[in-house]
């Protein structure tokens, strides 16, 4: 396959820098960004194709890639809109209804509306089937939710949550779930409480439902699954490509950590960089191959395996060009100086996980083994 830009996506790029350049805020909240966005267009690229109407601008698979680049490149701000533009879009336009798009893309296209996505539960993390929130039907108007969701990325600054819940009772595994949309601001409805990790942040948050009203479901009423199934396929998608810019971004921190301290003339260290930056580019173009392809089960599986053990031996990596001091703070600890995470430590700390959340590898293995390999199910 040939990855090179062609004249129009060069212009593309180029009228991206000069927005960012013309655009970047020196202090803004994350809101008022996301409107910024919105406003000139750069929320919503490529909808134009698979629903006419509801995009700010038409884009490529390719110029949407080049967006990122860009976005990324300029050190813009973190985006709190993306669950809503990368996740849940894309599922409307696939599996709503027309009255649910005409509801629910414009606030995500103006970067008014912000998501967050309800679907591990602490009993059902990588399985996902096993989820136990309920949603019981009330009248002909919708649902009311129980239940626990965790690991809720920006639940804090939502405004909905798609939730994936039981709604027929009685049922198990696969069946009998529905992906139903909810909005947060339900006051003794809804609670959300952040969730402090090791490495000190609360990215993460559990979210409770206490009958919380829903009144749409999104592919009808027990095709859950199938709706749930078809957003993480997305959510593996361009955004996986999206994350490796900033995985290249922290190589690029680690490997001027190793320059600078002289770590870099360890021939250990200098093969693990040479073997990060080899691995990422692999992944790219494994990415970039299988951008737009549909059907295949195993492609998501395996970009999850890809960067979740990457990303994991980057954190391990840039402890190991600190030496001795990786393991201690910049600080002694006292009540007057706590103790403190360096980047370093937060990247170890935190990727401890990536090869846990979002479906741990040995799910990520079955599904491979089983559904493209054809191998007997493992036994339980």
């Amino acid at each position: 396959m040939d990855f090179r830009s062609g004249p129009e996506d060069e212009a593309f790029r180029a009228r991206a820098r000069g927005w960012l350049e013309a655009n970047l805020p020196t202090a803004t909240t994350p809101r008022t960004w996301e409107r910024t966005l919105g406003r000139d267009g750069w929320i919503g690229l490529g909808w134009e194709t698979s629903a006419p109407g509801y995009g700010n601008r038409s884009a490529s698979p390719a110029q949407q890639v080049l967006w990122a680049e860009e976005y990324a490149a300029s050190a813009a701000p973190a985006r709190v809109g993306h669950i809503g533009e990368n996740l849940l879009a894309p599922t409307l336009i696939a599996y709503g209804t027309e009255e649910q798009r005409r509801r629910f893309l414009p606030g995500i296209a103006r970067g008014e509306t912000l998501w967050c996505q309800g679907y591990s539960e602490p009993g059902a993390g990588s399985d996902l089937a096993s989820v136990r929130t309920a949603a019981v039907r009330e009248g002909a108007g919708g649902y009311a939710v129980t239940g626990q969701k965790i690991w809720t990325s920006l639940a804090r600054d939502a405004d909905w949550c798609f939730v994936l819940a039981r709604t027929e009772p009685g049922s198990s595994r696969h069946h009998g779930l529905s992906f139903l949309l909810v909005e947060m601001d339900q006051p003794g409805r809804v609670e959300v409480r952040p969730i402090r990790q090791m490495s000190g942040t609360s990215e993460f948050n559990e979210v409770f439902f206490d009958g919380a009203r829903a009144e749409e479901v999104v592919g009808g009423e027990g095709n859950g699954w199938t709706v749930a199934m078809g957003l993480l396929a997305l959510e593996r998608g361009v955004s996986t490509l999206v994350q490796q810019i900033g995985f290249a971004a922290e190589l690029e921190r680690v490997v001027r950590a190793a320059v600078d301290s002289g770590a870099v003339t360890d021939p250990v260290v200098r093969e693990r960089l040479v073997r990060q930056w080899a691995e990422l580019r692999t992944m790219r173009w494994n990415a970039l191959r299988t951008l737009g392809t549909t059907g295949d089960p195993g492609a998501p599986s395996v970009a999850k395996l890809l960067w979740g053990g990457w990303h994991q031996r980057l954190g391990e990596l840039a402890v190991r060009i600190k030496g001795p001091a990786g393991a201690v703070g910049p600080a002694a600890w006292s009540e007057r100086s706590p103790y403190e995470l360096d980047e370093a430590q937060r990247l170890f700390l935190f990727t401890r996980s990536d090869t846990i959340y979002g479906g741990s590898d040995e799910i990520q293995r079955n599904i491979i083994a089983e559904r493209v390999l054809g191998l007997p199910r493992e036994p339980r």
